[in-house]
């Protein structure tokens, strides 16, 4: 996912423009006409700061994502030890995600968006998520309450696991069944990550 590259209240109305359009059509249905139409601004304006849908869509996926991640994980000054509020906010972080009506919209219609990310490189946003993590490791590191490793291997394994669930715990639960829906499952998700972080 491409870095935002203009910063600004400019910036942010042509991505809300553009969340806006593939909210109600789908990112194959969206074009830069729509976008430009919904945002007030001319086609020139929008090819000037990004060369295509694609790279706008990628914009608008990363401001998305770390807002999620950011408020999922909290302050590392807030009360409790390291490692109990980084589960906490990696548990959150899944619920937030799978809820967010963005993420929903790109996985029932335009699924193939995310699987660059998943199975050939590392976006702008799991950038960013690998840099909160590696802060909250190195915390729980100082505090005692997360094992000592190797930061970036322990974050990035922290990624992947809560990047599977994120993805796709949908296809492995049974809303009808207490004991295999999605809660049971982000149970067994806090279980996993208390397991590989307790010392």
């Amino acid at each position: 996912m491409t870095p935002i590259r203009h910063n600004g209240s400019d910036n942010d109305h042509v991505l809300d423009a553009v969340r806006d359009c593939v909210l109600a059509v789908g990112v194959r249905r969206t074009t830069l006409a729509d976008v430009a139409r919904r945002a007030g601004v001319s086609r020139m304006t929008l090819y000037r700061r990004w060369p295509d849908l694609r790279t706008l869509v990628g914009d608008l996926m990363t401001r998305e994502w770390i807002d999620v991640a950011t408020r999922a994980i909290p302050d590392p000054t807030a009360g409790t030890d390291t490692r109990t509020r980084l589960v906490d906010g990696l548990v959150r972080g899944v619920e937030a995600f799978r809820a967010h009506p963005l993420f929903r919209k790109i996985i029932d219609v335009d699924p193939e968006l995310l699987l660059p990310y998943v199975l050939d490189r590392r976006g702008a946003s799991q950038e960013a998520l690998l840099t909160l993590l590696a802060d909250a490791v190195r915390a729980g590191h100082a505090d005692g309450s997360v094992r000592h490793g190797h930061v970036e291997r322990q974050s990035r394994a922290l990624l992947l696991t809560v990047q599977s669930f994120t993805l796709s715990l949908r296809t492995m639960t049974d809303e009808d069944d207490p004991e295999l829906d999605s809660a049971a499952f982000l149970g067994e998700l806090r279980s996993l990550l208390e397991r590989t972080l307790t010392p």
